[in-house]
Protein backbone atom coordinates (compact mmCIF):
# COMPACT_ATOMS: atom_id res chain seq x y z
CA UNK A 1 0.00 0.00 0.00
CA UNK A 2 1.42 3.38 -0.98
CA UNK A 3 1.99 6.25 1.42
CA UNK A 4 -0.67 8.17 -0.53
CA UNK A 5 -3.19 5.53 0.54
CA UNK A 6 -2.26 5.86 4.20
CA UNK A 7 -2.40 9.64 3.94
CA UNK A 8 -5.80 9.66 2.26
CA UNK A 9 -8.00 11.90 4.39
CA UNK A 10 -10.88 9.43 4.44
CA UNK A 11 -8.58 6.87 6.06
CA UNK A 12 -7.14 9.40 8.50
CA UNK A 13 -10.67 10.51 9.39
CA UNK A 14 -11.73 6.93 10.03
CA UNK A 15 -8.77 6.23 12.30
CA UNK A 16 -9.04 9.48 14.24
CA UNK A 17 -12.77 8.98 14.81
CA UNK A 18 -12.22 5.41 16.00
CA UNK A 19 -9.78 6.79 18.52
CA UNK A 20 -12.01 9.71 19.53
CA UNK A 21 -15.06 7.48 20.04
CA UNK A 22 -13.19 5.17 22.41
CA UNK A 23 -12.82 6.91 25.82
CA UNK A 24 -9.37 6.63 27.42
CA UNK A 25 -9.57 9.23 30.17
CA UNK A 26 -7.21 9.86 33.05
CA UNK A 27 -8.51 8.50 36.36
CA UNK A 28 -6.99 7.72 39.76
CA UNK A 29 -5.83 4.39 38.29
CA UNK A 30 -3.52 6.25 35.90
CA UNK A 31 -1.88 3.82 33.42
CA UNK A 32 -3.86 0.86 34.75
CA UNK A 33 -7.23 2.50 34.02
CA UNK A 34 -9.26 -0.16 32.12
CA UNK A 35 -10.42 2.41 29.54
CA UNK A 36 -6.81 3.20 28.68
CA UNK A 37 -5.77 -0.44 28.55
CA UNK A 38 -8.79 -1.32 26.41
CA UNK A 39 -8.03 1.55 24.04
CA UNK A 40 -4.56 0.09 23.49
CA UNK A 41 -5.91 -3.43 23.12
CA UNK A 42 -8.83 -2.24 21.00
CA UNK A 43 -8.52 0.40 18.27
CA UNK A 44 -4.73 0.80 18.50
CA UNK A 45 -4.15 -2.95 18.23
CA UNK A 46 -6.79 -3.31 15.52
CA UNK A 47 -5.39 -0.60 13.25
CA UNK A 48 -1.82 -1.82 13.65
CA UNK A 49 -2.99 -5.32 12.74
CA UNK A 50 -4.91 -4.00 9.72
CA UNK A 51 -1.69 -2.30 8.56
CA UNK A 52 0.38 -5.44 9.02
CA UNK A 53 2.57 -3.81 11.68
CA UNK A 54 3.98 -6.37 14.14
CA UNK A 55 3.61 -5.28 17.75
CA UNK A 56 3.81 -6.44 21.33
CA UNK A 57 2.45 -5.20 24.65
CA UNK A 58 4.42 -4.94 27.88
CA UNK A 59 3.50 -5.19 31.55
CA UNK A 60 2.12 -1.63 31.60
CA UNK A 61 0.05 -2.21 28.48
CA UNK A 62 2.28 -0.11 26.22
CA UNK A 63 2.22 -1.09 22.54
CA UNK A 64 5.63 -1.40 20.87
CA UNK A 65 6.19 -1.65 17.11
CA UNK A 66 9.83 -2.37 16.25
CA UNK A 67 10.46 -2.38 12.51
CA UNK A 68 14.23 -2.56 12.85
CA UNK A 69 16.48 -1.29 10.10
CA UNK A 70 20.01 -1.55 8.73
CA UNK A 71 22.49 -3.00 11.20
CA UNK A 72 24.43 -0.25 12.94
CA UNK A 73 22.09 2.48 11.66
CA UNK A 74 20.95 5.23 14.04
CA UNK A 75 17.64 4.60 15.75
CA UNK A 76 14.48 6.70 15.80
CA UNK A 77 11.30 6.22 17.81
CA UNK A 78 7.96 7.94 17.69
CA UNK A 79 6.41 7.90 21.19
CA UNK A 80 2.66 8.49 21.27
CA UNK A 81 0.07 8.39 24.05
CA UNK A 82 -3.23 6.66 24.81
CA UNK A 83 -4.50 8.58 27.84
CA UNK A 84 -6.45 11.81 27.51
CA UNK A 85 -7.63 14.53 29.85
CA UNK A 86 -10.99 13.68 31.48
CA UNK A 87 -14.19 14.68 29.72
CA UNK A 88 -14.70 17.37 32.36
CA UNK A 89 -17.31 19.90 31.13
CA UNK A 90 -16.94 19.08 27.44
CA UNK A 91 -20.30 18.15 25.91
CA UNK A 92 -20.38 14.96 23.81
CA UNK A 93 -16.65 14.40 24.38
CA UNK A 94 -16.63 10.92 22.84
CA UNK A 95 -19.12 11.39 20.01
CA UNK A 96 -16.32 11.80 17.48
CA UNK A 97 -18.02 14.51 15.47
CA UNK A 98 -17.18 15.79 11.99
CA UNK A 99 -17.57 19.58 11.99
CA UNK A 100 -16.86 22.64 9.83
CA UNK A 101 -18.21 21.02 6.66
CA UNK A 102 -15.99 17.99 7.12
CA UNK A 103 -12.76 19.91 7.64
CA UNK A 104 -12.35 19.24 11.37
CA UNK A 105 -12.93 16.47 13.87
CA UNK A 106 -14.17 17.15 17.40
CA UNK A 107 -13.55 14.99 20.47
CA UNK A 108 -11.60 14.71 23.69
CA UNK A 109 -7.88 14.18 23.11
CA UNK A 110 -7.84 14.95 19.37
CA UNK A 111 -5.76 18.12 19.64
CA UNK A 112 -3.43 16.69 22.27
CA UNK A 113 -2.86 12.95 21.85
CA UNK A 114 -5.15 11.24 19.36
CA UNK A 115 -4.75 13.41 16.28
CA UNK A 116 -0.97 13.16 16.50
CA UNK A 117 -1.25 9.43 17.21
CA UNK A 118 -3.24 9.04 13.99
CA UNK A 119 -0.53 10.86 12.05
CA UNK A 120 2.28 8.81 13.60
CA UNK A 121 0.59 5.48 12.89
CA UNK A 122 -0.04 6.49 9.28
CA UNK A 123 3.60 7.51 8.85
CA UNK A 124 4.99 4.29 10.32
CA UNK A 125 2.57 2.20 8.26
CA UNK A 126 3.67 4.04 5.12
CA UNK A 127 7.34 3.54 6.05
CA UNK A 128 7.06 -0.18 6.73
CA UNK A 129 8.20 -1.35 3.30
CA UNK A 130 10.28 1.67 2.30
CA UNK A 131 14.09 1.60 2.32
CA UNK A 132 15.36 3.39 5.43
CA UNK A 133 18.64 4.61 6.83
CA UNK A 134 17.48 4.18 10.43
CA UNK A 135 16.11 1.65 12.85
CA UNK A 136 12.47 2.59 13.40
CA UNK A 137 10.06 2.00 16.25
CA UNK A 138 6.67 3.30 17.32
CA UNK A 139 5.62 3.23 20.97
CA UNK A 140 2.08 3.99 22.14
CA UNK A 141 2.23 4.29 25.91
CA UNK A 142 -0.51 3.95 28.50
CA UNK A 143 0.41 7.42 29.78
CA UNK A 144 -0.52 10.83 28.45
CA UNK A 145 -1.66 12.75 31.52
CA UNK A 146 0.28 11.16 34.38
CA UNK A 147 3.22 13.54 34.78
CA UNK A 148 5.78 10.76 35.22
CA UNK A 149 8.15 8.65 33.14
CA UNK A 150 7.00 5.23 34.42
CA UNK A 151 5.25 3.98 31.27
CA UNK A 152 7.99 5.25 28.96
CA UNK A 153 10.68 3.56 31.05
CA UNK A 154 8.93 0.19 30.87
CA UNK A 155 8.33 0.56 27.13
CA UNK A 156 12.00 1.28 26.50
CA UNK A 157 12.98 -1.74 28.59
CA UNK A 158 10.73 -3.83 26.35
CA UNK A 159 12.17 -2.25 23.21
CA UNK A 160 15.58 -3.29 24.50
CA UNK A 161 17.63 -0.23 23.58
CA UNK A 162 17.67 3.55 23.97
CA UNK A 163 16.89 5.21 20.62
CA UNK A 164 19.27 7.88 19.36
CA UNK A 165 16.35 10.24 18.79
CA UNK A 166 12.69 10.36 19.73
CA UNK A 167 9.68 12.39 18.71
CA UNK A 168 7.20 12.95 21.53
CA UNK A 169 4.01 12.63 19.52
CA UNK A 170 1.61 15.25 20.88
CA UNK A 171 -0.10 18.26 19.38
CA UNK A 172 2.15 21.31 19.31
CA UNK A 173 0.54 23.22 16.48
CA UNK A 174 3.14 21.41 14.33
CA UNK A 175 5.89 23.42 16.05
CA UNK A 176 9.11 21.81 17.29
CA UNK A 177 9.90 22.13 21.01
CA UNK A 178 13.60 22.94 21.31
CA UNK A 179 13.41 22.62 25.09
CA UNK A 180 10.98 21.88 27.88
CA UNK A 181 11.16 22.18 31.63
CA UNK A 182 11.41 19.22 33.94
CA UNK A 183 9.56 18.84 37.21
CA UNK A 184 9.82 17.33 40.64
CA UNK A 185 6.76 17.03 42.88
CA UNK A 186 7.47 17.41 46.59
CA UNK A 187 4.95 16.17 49.15
CA UNK A 188 5.03 17.80 52.59
CA UNK A 189 3.04 16.47 55.55
CA UNK A 190 2.53 18.59 58.67
CA UNK A 191 1.36 16.76 61.79
CA UNK A 192 -0.16 18.25 64.93
CA UNK A 193 -2.52 17.02 67.64
CA UNK A 194 -6.27 16.61 67.29
CA UNK A 195 -8.68 18.36 69.67
CA UNK A 196 -12.22 19.72 69.73
CA UNK A 197 -12.39 23.18 68.23
CA UNK A 198 -14.03 24.52 71.39
CA UNK A 199 -10.74 23.90 73.19
CA UNK A 200 -8.07 24.71 70.59
CA UNK A 201 -5.39 25.02 73.29
CA UNK A 202 -5.72 21.28 73.89
CA UNK A 203 -4.45 20.49 70.40
CA UNK A 204 -1.75 21.44 67.92
CA UNK A 205 -3.34 22.90 64.80
CA UNK A 206 -1.76 21.34 61.72
CA UNK A 207 -3.39 24.03 59.56
CA UNK A 208 -1.46 26.74 61.39
CA UNK A 209 1.73 24.75 60.88
CA UNK A 210 0.93 24.23 57.21
CA UNK A 211 0.45 27.97 56.76
CA UNK A 212 3.91 28.55 58.19
CA UNK A 213 5.37 25.91 55.87
CA UNK A 214 3.58 27.40 52.88
CA UNK A 215 4.87 30.88 53.67
CA UNK A 216 8.44 29.68 54.10
CA UNK A 217 8.51 27.46 51.03
CA UNK A 218 6.91 30.04 48.76
CA UNK A 219 9.48 32.61 49.93
CA UNK A 220 12.25 30.53 48.34
CA UNK A 221 14.01 32.26 45.46
CA UNK A 222 14.18 29.76 42.59
CA UNK A 223 15.12 32.38 40.00
CA UNK A 224 18.86 31.93 40.34
CA UNK A 225 19.35 30.90 36.73
CA UNK A 226 17.58 31.77 33.50
CA UNK A 227 17.21 29.87 30.24
CA UNK A 228 17.05 31.96 27.03
CA UNK A 229 13.89 30.19 25.90
CA UNK A 230 12.34 28.86 29.08
CA UNK A 231 13.00 31.74 31.44
CA UNK A 232 13.22 30.98 35.15
CA UNK A 233 12.37 27.91 37.18
CA UNK A 234 9.12 28.08 39.14
CA UNK A 235 7.77 26.76 42.43
CA UNK A 236 4.01 26.36 42.90
CA UNK A 237 1.75 24.83 45.55
CA UNK A 238 -0.63 22.52 43.71
CA UNK A 239 -2.55 20.66 46.41
CA UNK A 240 -3.52 20.94 50.07
CA UNK A 241 -5.75 18.73 52.19
CA UNK A 242 -6.34 18.24 55.91
CA UNK A 243 -7.59 15.52 58.27
CA UNK A 244 -9.57 14.30 60.11
CA UNK A 245 -12.56 15.02 57.91
CA UNK A 246 -14.85 15.97 60.76
CA UNK A 247 -16.62 19.11 61.91
CA UNK A 248 -15.45 21.24 64.84
CA UNK A 249 -12.10 19.49 64.98
CA UNK A 250 -8.58 20.84 65.25
CA UNK A 251 -6.81 19.19 62.32
CA UNK A 252 -3.85 16.98 63.13
CA UNK A 253 -2.59 16.39 59.57
CA UNK A 254 -2.15 18.55 56.49
CA UNK A 255 -0.63 17.34 53.23
CA UNK A 256 0.65 19.72 50.59
CA UNK A 257 2.22 19.16 47.19
CA UNK A 258 4.67 21.56 45.57
CA UNK A 259 5.51 21.60 41.86
CA UNK A 260 9.13 22.62 41.29
CA UNK A 261 9.91 23.15 37.61
CA UNK A 262 13.46 22.40 36.50
CA UNK A 263 15.56 24.00 33.79
CA UNK A 264 18.02 21.98 31.70
CA UNK A 265 21.05 21.53 33.94
CA UNK A 266 19.18 21.97 37.25
CA UNK A 267 19.95 19.51 40.05
CA UNK A 268 16.69 17.87 41.21
CA UNK A 269 18.30 16.79 44.50
CA UNK A 270 19.26 20.36 45.34
CA UNK A 271 15.76 21.57 44.43
CA UNK A 272 14.20 18.97 46.72
CA UNK A 273 16.57 19.70 49.59
CA UNK A 274 15.87 23.45 49.43
CA UNK A 275 12.13 22.89 49.84
CA UNK A 276 12.65 20.39 52.65
CA UNK A 277 14.94 22.79 54.52
CA UNK A 278 12.42 25.62 54.18
CA UNK A 279 9.63 23.39 55.49
CA UNK A 280 11.39 22.69 58.80
CA UNK A 281 9.29 24.78 61.19
CA UNK A 282 10.12 22.85 64.36
CA UNK A 283 8.01 22.11 67.45
CA UNK A 284 5.20 21.69 68.21
CA UNK A 285 4.68 20.33 64.68
CA UNK A 286 6.27 17.37 62.95
CA UNK A 287 7.06 17.81 59.28
CA UNK A 288 7.76 15.01 56.81
CA UNK A 289 8.84 15.30 53.18
CA UNK A 290 8.70 12.83 50.31
CA UNK A 291 9.58 12.90 46.63
CA UNK A 292 6.71 12.65 44.20
CA UNK A 293 6.99 12.01 40.46
CA UNK A 294 10.05 13.46 38.73
CA UNK A 295 10.40 14.31 35.04
CA UNK A 296 13.67 15.39 33.47
CA UNK A 297 14.02 18.59 31.42
CA UNK A 298 15.05 18.34 27.77
CA UNK A 299 16.79 20.44 25.16
CA UNK A 300 17.95 20.00 21.57
CA UNK A 301 19.97 22.37 19.41
CA UNK A 302 18.16 24.32 16.72
CA UNK A 303 20.89 23.27 14.27
CA UNK A 304 21.48 19.82 15.75
CA UNK A 305 21.07 16.45 14.02
CA UNK A 306 17.42 15.94 14.97
CA UNK A 307 16.27 19.42 13.99
CA UNK A 308 18.19 19.16 10.71
CA UNK A 309 16.65 15.77 9.93
CA UNK A 310 13.16 17.14 10.62
CA UNK A 311 13.75 20.13 8.34
CA UNK A 312 15.14 17.89 5.59
CA UNK A 313 12.22 15.50 5.93
CA UNK A 314 9.66 18.28 5.69
CA UNK A 315 11.36 19.57 2.55
CA UNK A 316 11.34 16.05 1.12
CA UNK A 317 7.58 15.74 1.70
CA UNK A 318 6.80 19.32 0.64
CA UNK A 319 5.38 20.39 4.01
CA UNK A 320 6.45 23.50 5.93
CA UNK A 321 9.36 23.08 8.33
CA UNK A 322 8.21 23.46 11.95
CA UNK A 323 8.60 26.73 13.80
CA UNK A 324 10.60 26.36 17.03
CA UNK A 325 9.17 27.03 20.47
CA UNK A 326 9.85 26.34 24.16
CA UNK A 327 7.53 24.54 26.57
CA UNK A 328 7.04 25.02 30.29
CA UNK A 329 5.46 21.58 30.44
CA UNK A 330 7.23 18.36 31.36
CA UNK A 331 7.28 15.54 28.82
CA UNK A 332 8.99 12.20 28.23
CA UNK A 333 11.55 14.00 26.07
CA UNK A 334 13.51 14.52 29.27
CA UNK A 335 13.89 10.78 29.81
CA UNK A 336 15.69 10.46 26.47
CA UNK A 337 17.70 13.63 27.11
CA UNK A 338 18.92 12.26 30.46
CA UNK A 339 20.19 9.16 28.63
CA UNK A 340 22.11 11.23 26.09
CA UNK A 341 19.60 11.01 23.23
CA UNK A 342 17.85 13.79 21.34
CA UNK A 343 14.11 14.14 21.86
CA UNK A 344 11.46 16.79 21.34
CA UNK A 345 7.71 17.07 21.22
CA UNK A 346 6.30 17.76 17.77
CA UNK A 347 2.96 17.04 16.19
CA UNK A 348 -0.34 18.21 14.71
CA UNK A 349 -2.95 19.69 17.04
CA UNK A 350 -3.48 23.12 18.58
CA UNK A 351 -2.10 23.32 22.14
CA UNK A 352 -4.63 26.06 22.90
CA UNK A 353 -7.38 23.45 22.54
CA UNK A 354 -5.86 20.95 24.98
CA UNK A 355 -8.34 20.18 27.80
CA UNK A 356 -10.82 22.67 26.34
CA UNK A 357 -14.57 22.20 25.99
CA UNK A 358 -14.28 22.39 22.19
CA UNK A 359 -11.25 20.20 21.49
CA UNK A 360 -10.82 19.50 17.78
CA UNK A 361 -8.28 19.09 14.99
CA UNK A 362 -8.25 19.74 11.26
CA UNK A 363 -7.91 16.84 8.83
CA UNK A 364 -5.36 18.90 6.92
CA UNK A 365 -3.30 19.12 10.13
CA UNK A 366 -3.32 15.34 10.58
CA UNK A 367 -2.36 14.72 6.95
CA UNK A 368 0.48 17.26 7.06
CA UNK A 369 1.66 15.75 10.34
CA UNK A 370 1.72 12.25 8.86
CA UNK A 371 3.70 13.44 5.85
CA UNK A 372 6.14 15.33 8.08
CA UNK A 373 6.70 12.27 10.29
CA UNK A 374 7.35 10.12 7.21
CA UNK A 375 9.76 12.74 5.94
CA UNK A 376 11.73 12.52 9.18
CA UNK A 377 11.78 8.72 8.97
CA UNK A 378 13.13 8.89 5.42
CA UNK A 379 15.75 11.56 6.17
CA UNK A 380 16.96 10.35 9.57
CA UNK A 381 20.39 8.76 9.27
CA UNK A 382 20.76 9.71 5.61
Amino acid sequence: MSDNTYFDQSRLREWALRFARFPSQQTHRFEMEPEVQNFLGGPVNEILTECGLPHVRDRMGNVIVDLGGPEGAPSLTLMAYAMTHPASRMERPFAGEVIDDGARLRGRGLSEQKGALTAAMAAVAAARDLPRNCQLSLIVTSAGETGRHDAAQVALETLGYMPDAAVIVVGTGSRLALANKGRIDIDITVRGKVAHSSTPWAGVDAITGARKVLDRVMALDVRGSEHPGLGHATLTATAIRSWPEATHTIQDEVRMTFDRRLLPGDDPDAAFDAVVDAARIGAPWQVEAARGPHMFPAEIKADGPMAQAIAAGCALMDVPAPEPFYSNGSLDAGLFHAAGSEAAMWGPGDMNLWHSNEESIGLDEIEAGARAYLGLIRSFGA
